[in-house]
């Protein structure tokens, strides 16, 4: 089977700015159902192991879209590194909701996909995001969340709040390329406008979706506890833990190896179970 990739395409936001998108299926004449993947917190597109996980997911059938948030730091000339440490420092949850509304409505009009099935799947924050656009967008069909959060309130607290509060923006250190990466005050005022549509709990209940949650059991960056509560709020949910994984499945940046990790390939086929066993087969 034939698998097209096209990459780096230019998504256009007028809410936010451009940013890319790359799209991996199988050319087999027929409409594809439609799996897009959303990244986290310092995440993006081309991160470690994420090509090799979308040539998984269009070699099961599926059209399969993953891209950079427009506020990501990343740019159009430089998807690979954080370019635009202004731009990082600028993101919000509205920008990345409006991102993912633009890349669904972008990818639903394609010749090859299927409109009735669409599945989100979110990584970390990303997981967070997925879960309330599910809620908003009833064009939904599955959700699944990978090392997801229970919760988008997620900021400094007492005397680092008030400092971030006070000199209007906080730093912090990126583990891998050493960047200070600047959060400005805007996030949480942004936040706490719409506090209520950022409620990742009362989305959670109320999601219609057929809903996945996996997580590690050694998730170093979410604890796997959020995993847990959010299959209490759904109990609809199927929830799948993977022993000794780590928050990105055994993934890091770079990825040199053409196999996928143990965990990310575990997590890939019960995902592909799962899609296949809830919306393409119902």
């Amino acid at each position: 089977m034939k698998i097209t990739k096209k990459q780096n395409i230019i998504i256009s936001n007028p809410e936010t700015r451009d940013f890319l998108a790359d799209a991996f299926y199988p050319e087999t004449g027929q409409k594809l159902p439609l799996v897009i993947f959303v990244h986290g917190y310092k995440g993006y597109k081309d991160w470690g192991a994420w090509n090799l996980m979308a040539e998984k997911f269009a070699q099961a059938g599926f059209f399969f879209v993953k891209f950079n948030f427009s506020h990501n730091g990343t740019t159009l000339e430089d998807p690979h590194n954080f370019a635009d440490l202004e731009a990082f420092g600028n993101n919000n949850y509205s920008k990345e909701l409006s991102d993912l509304r633009a890349v669904i409505d972008y990818f639903i009009k394609d010749a090859e996909v299927d409109a009735e099935k669409i599945i989100l799947i979110g990584h970390s924050r990303g997981g967070g995001i997925s879960i309330i656009n599910t809620y908003e967008d009833e064009r939904i069909n599955g959700l699944i969340t990978l090392a997801s959060v229970d919760s988008l309130e997620r900021f400094p607290k007492n005397e680092a709040f008030e400092s971030w509060q006070k000199a209007g923006v906080y730093y912090v250190v990126n583990g891998r390329t050493k960047q200070e990466m600047p959060h400005y005050y805007q996030f949480f005022e942004d936040f706490k406008k719409d506090e209520h549509r950022f409620d990742v709990e009362r989305a959670t209940e109320m999601a219609k979706a057929h809903v996945l949650i996996i997580h590690g059991t050694n998730d170093e960056s979410v604890a796997v506890k959020n995993a847990e509560h959010l299959h209490i709020l759904n109990p609809n949910s199927e929830l799948y833990l993977i022993e000794n994984a780590n928050h990105t499945f055994g993934a890091k940046e770079p990825w040199h190896d053409e196999n996928l990790p143990a965990e990310l390939k575990t997590v890939v086929e019960k995902c592909i179970e799962f899609i296949n066993e809830k919306i393409v087969n119902e």
